[in-house]
């Protein structure tokens, strides 16, 4: 067709010469298109059965990397696990009938600081299914953690003892706040997602496609839902509904959810979850909260403190008793008072018998506290001590911005692709950005062809315009999790390479035939020899053999390199194929001053500005792999422009990892959460409204 169009036209006509350029790069993006379409048509996801054993292995030591790490940041061991008594709900309403949860007599009641114990009494219900309720800061996602590591270590050990195939599911700690059941009727359908996002080890290219869904498919996961209580009413009885659904005889489950509203989920459901045993703490004495408070004292008792635990305990203080009656109260007790040596006489005061009051008090001090306390260090092994020294004010001033703009009623988690949605306006932004960006770098590399003034006007309003429609929806996308690591990918690369080279070698025949003879042919093997060499260079920077586990720091790491190796790649690419195309077209006679000179300066200059501002990727249809990525580019812009305001950080990853190591945040696979529910409500009601100093 181009070639046949080329001995049409008259190669002397400037005119003709640039419509016949633009043809001929609209038929290179198109033949690309075409293979694109064609690659994910024959595609093929093998489920390879015989690394299942593997797959599950690597996810249980990913799975309790994970966890070690977070409760050693919780201080959940420091000097000792806390002593709540956990117990069996007195509502029967909200259990099923006894002989469907134990085959024994219906007893639940065990020490948080005796997993081991707690662990026996679960494994002894029949469907191993269970409840944890509480009132906030009670302890219940603590609770889960203990739970998880000690069924990873029970299953250890099981998994050595196994005989004839026996399946051991692996714990795997997850928000539920992230299930749409309208998206995932079923459990498992959200379970798998959910799997590989978190997970991408289980994408590996000798798993297959499918192996995520296999283990959530096959019972090999016992999924451990974290914060039913942070779903609107509405979606917690969609939620029980679609477990009741999903969870066959042989499906275990954990779920944490705040007492009240489990009660009002189930009353409006009309029935409880299927054999599932419900439990509740059992409210801490006065005499457990001071023993505790003096496991974290020195041995010789200050003089101050003494005043303070004989009034807790002799009933005095009845405000400081309430709130240490749970774990998060004595949490905030030790974390203000005790760790940072401050005198607690007031507590033994009227502060003491207003538990409103008190706890208001400890709240607004606990930030203070934890960065006076938690002094900067770069030893890897102190998990529990930010990289960098941390300002109280400007950090509380950042964590009540995400604390307000991620509001409690809307979601718990803290996504830094998200952060873009917070800016007003940012959509306009990112398409302008994207669009100068676009039309600058195209301007300026058709500039020797079509002169300054032309090229630059034509390449700012056709970017600007281009821009406004494609990065209109960077701040809706999600990141990549691939990182580019050629260290020990070597095969995978040239597995890649050989696979689609192939592919673009067996498709670039009929191809070229249909450009034409003679030039037409090989301009037609040259589009689809790079299209292949390119969908090669994709799949494998997309993939990873062993990645570790997708935390939000790494996430975002990966999601950065890959966008601008994917934007470099796309201005090679699109450089090679419309300078060769100059040469067939412009004969080998001008192959230095047209075909070469001008096609590789536009093509790479174009090129990598739609690859990077624009979304070359994404409109292919998202056939070159993993989607746009821009999540990075757009998280970018608005950091920038929520840095001049004092609302944020400039790097922002940083500072929500040491927010995360003073114990202010905790993390849930790739997404931050406020350690407390109650922290996050504090801190969005208290400086919503604010404005920045």
């Amino acid at each position: 067709m181009i070639a046949f169009a080329a001995q049409r036209l008259d190669r002397d006509d400037e005119v003709n010469r640039a419509d016949l350029a633009a043809l001929t790069l609209a038929a290179a993006v198109a033949a690309t298109g075409v293979i694109a379409w064609l690659r994910r048509s024959f595609a093929v996801s093998p489920l390879r059965a015989a690394n299942l054993d593997a797959a599950r292995q690597i996810l249980a030591e990913q799975v309790e990397q994970q966890w070690k790490t977070e409760s050693r940041l919780r201080l959940l061991g420091d000097p000792e696990p806390m002593p709540i008594t956990w117990q069996l709900t007195t509502k029967a309403a909200e259990m099923s009938q006894p002989h469907l949860i134990t085959t024994e007599d219906l007893a639940f009641s065990a020490r948080a600081d005796d997993i081991v114990d707690l662990t026996r009494q679960f494994r002894a219900l029949k469907h191993r299914r269970l409840i944890i309720t509480g009132g906030g800061g009670t302890g219940k996602t603590t609770l889960a953690v203990q739970l998880l590591l000690e069924l990873l270590a029970v299953r250890t050990t099981e998994q050595t003892m196994a005989h004839g195939g026996e399946i051991i599911p692996v714990p795997v700690l997850l928000p539920i706040s992230g299930w749409d059941c309208r998206a995932y009727p079923h459990l498992h359908d959200w379970l798998a997602v959910r799997l590989a996002q978190d997970y991408p080890a289980l994408t590996r290219p000798e798993f297959g496609q499918s192996a995520a869904a296999t283990l959530a498919y096959g019972g090999h996961i016992l999924p451990i839902l974290d914060g039913l209580d942070e779903l609107s009413d509405q979606n917690r009885v969609k939620v029980i509904k679609a477990l009741n659904i999903s969870l066959t005889a042989h499906d275990p489950v954990i779920l944490t959810c705040r007492t009240s509203e489990f009660t009002e989920a189930i009353t409006q459901t009309g029935r409880p979850i299927n054999g599932a045993a419900v439990i509740i703490p059992a409210t801490l004495t006065t005499a457990d909260a001071a023993r505790y408070l003096t496991a974290c004292l020195p041995g010789d008792l200050p003089e101050a403190w003494r005043k303070v635990l004989a009034a807790l305990t002799e009933g005095i203080v009845p405000g400081l008793a309430q709130l240490a009656s749970a774990p998060l109260g004595l949490w905030l007790i030790r974390a203000v008072y005790i760790d940072t040596a401050s005198d607690p006489t007031s507590l033994a005061g009227p502060l003491g018998r207003d538990a409103v009051a008190l706890r208001i008090h400890l709240l607004d001090r606990l930030i203070p506290a934890l960065t006076k306390t938690r002094l900067a260090s770069m030893n890897p092994a102190e998990h529990f001590r930010p990289r960098r020294s941390r300002d109280a004010v400007a950090t509380r001033r950042y964590l009540a911005y995400l604390a307000s703009h991620f509001h409690p009623a809307a979601t718990r988690d803290i996504t830094w692709w998200h952060i873009p949605n917070t800016v007003p306006h940012l959509r306009i932004a990112a398409g302008i950005t994207a669009g100068l960006l676009t039309g600058l770098v195209f301007g300026l590399g058709a500039t020797l062809a079509f002169g300054l003034i032309t090229s630059l006007a034509a390449g700012l309003v056709g970017g600007f315009v281009g821009g406004l429609t494609a990065a209109g929806s960077w701040v809706d996308e999600a990141p990549g999790h691939a990182p580019l690591r050629p260290c020990g990918r070597t095969t995978l690369f040239f597995q890649s390479i050989r696979s689609n080279l192939s592919f673009g070698l067996a498709f670039a025949l009929a191809t070229g035939l249909v450009f034409g003879p003679g030039g037409g042919v090989a301009f037609g093997l040259e589009i689809t020899f790079m299209a292949g060499l390119v969908f090669g260079l994709v799949e494998w920077a997309e993939q990873s053999t062993h990645p570790p586990i997708r935390t939000p720091r790494s996430g975002r790491q990966a999601e950065r390199i890959l966008t601008l190796f994917l934007a470099l790649l796309a201005g090679i690419a699109v450089g090679i194929v419309v300078g060769l195309g100059g040469v067939f077209m412009m004969g080998l006679g001008n192959l230095l001053t047209f075909g070469l000179a001008i096609g590789l300066a536009v093509g790479l200059a174009g090129g990598l500005g739609v690859g990077l501002g624009g979304g070359f990727w994404g409109r292919l249809g998202g056939g070159l792999g993993g989607g746009n990525h821009h999540a990075w580019l757009a998280c970018t812009l608005a950091v920038a422009r929520l840095v001049l305001t004092r609302r944020l950080p400039l790097r922002i990853m940083n500072f929500l990892d040491d927010a995360h190591r003073l114990g202010l945040l905790r993390a849930v696979g790739p997404v931050y959460q406020f350690r407390h529910a109650d922290l996050h409500d504090h801190l969005a009601k208290k400086d919503a409204h604010r404005p920045s100093q």
